[in-house]
């Protein structure tokens, strides 16, 4: 595959998706079928299911998306909060921000995608079939929900890293020090917490006390090669791919599936909008993935002739 071309987060622009288009070859399809019955019966056959998730399929569980109506980068802007240069610049206004999504996400609960979700991979791997998430989110809901077979290619809300010693770690603090306690959204006008940068969060490490940092993959930095190396390894040996709540424009998740489509693996895109992808599918489901997800992961009636 090409994900190797691109490592880095980015917004992906028409440009450069018609650009790699062209470079691939990518053969056309067909008008995305809806056809709930075709798609059950080649998930029924299915070995080794690959299911990338974005911000959508959290959405309905009211944690904001980041483009859409409400969305993050709506509000606030990227460069200002989620670039490693932002955080070198103005360290306390991004953790107030991180901060924020922090405790948002303690007032959030898995969904029934997160839960459909779960409960194939749990039924499927009694079957020795495998299902495996590659997600951009980083609000750990699918941990919740009971998955662990995750690949988060983003990182988490609820990793720290060390600028000085390195080190990473759960952190599930609230708040996560004492000079956040209290603090909500930050004020789209303001460029500036004012929070010292002895207070913000620190290395708990021996001897370290550096300053911490989210341990999540901002825009403009490298993805993880071990978790992008696992990922290419399951995207190019799956027989069946979903796409969940994504809007195919982050890159270089947003090539994932179409490189999976690219070798005649059927794809199947479950979301509230076509996306820039979207011709490139199999299928497309049209709808919140709490509703479409469900059916559509649910025990076929192969299964049950097998027991």
């Amino acid at each position: 595959m090409i994900l190797r071309q691109f490592t880095c987060r980015a917004v992906i622009t028409s440009q450069l998706y018609a650009r790699i288009k062209r470079q691939r070859h990518f053969k056309e399809m067909a008008q995305p079928s809806s056809d709930l019955a075709a798609f059950r019966k080649i998930f029924s056959e299915a070995n080794s299911i690959a299911i990338i998730t974005g911000a959508g399929v959290s959405a309905e569980s009211g944690v904001p998306t980041f483009r859409g109506e409400g969305g993050y980068w709506r509000k606030w802007q990227a460069q200002q909060l989620a670039t490693p240069e932002a955080f070198s610049r103005n360290p306390s206004r991004v953790w107030e921000f991180y901060h924020y999504r922090r405790e948002v996400m303690r007032t959030k609960d898995p969904n029934p995608a997160h839960l459909a979700i779960a409960k194939c991979e749990e039924r499927l791997s009694k079957q020795g079939r495998t299902v495996t998430i590659i997600t951009q989110n980083i609000d750990e809901l699918h941990h919740r929900a009971g998955y662990q077979n995750i690949l988060e290619i983003h990182g988490s809300l609820f990793q720290t890293r060390c600028m000085s010693c390195g080190h990473e770690a759960a952190n599930y603090k609230s708040p996560i020090c004492a000079a956040l306690e209290g603090k909500g959204a930050p004020d789209p006008k303001t460029d500036d917490a004012e929070i010292p940068v002895q207070y913000l969060p620190r290395c708990e490490q021996t001897g370290c006390h550096g300053l911490l940092r989210p341990a999540v993959v901002w825009f403009g930095e490298t993805l993880d090669s071990d978790i992008l190396t696992r990922a290419e390894q399951v995207l190019d040996s799956c027989d069946l791919c979903l796409v969940v709540g994504t809007s195919s424009v982050v890159y270089p998740a947003a090539m994932f599936a179409p490189q999976v489509a690219a070798r005649g693996v059927p794809v199947a895109e479950f979301n509230m909008e076509n996306t820039p992808a979207t011709q490139r599918f199999k299928f497309h489901f049209h709808g919140p993935c709490g509703t479409t997800l469900p059916p559509a992961l649910e025990c076929h009636e192969s299964e049950q002739s097998e027991k």
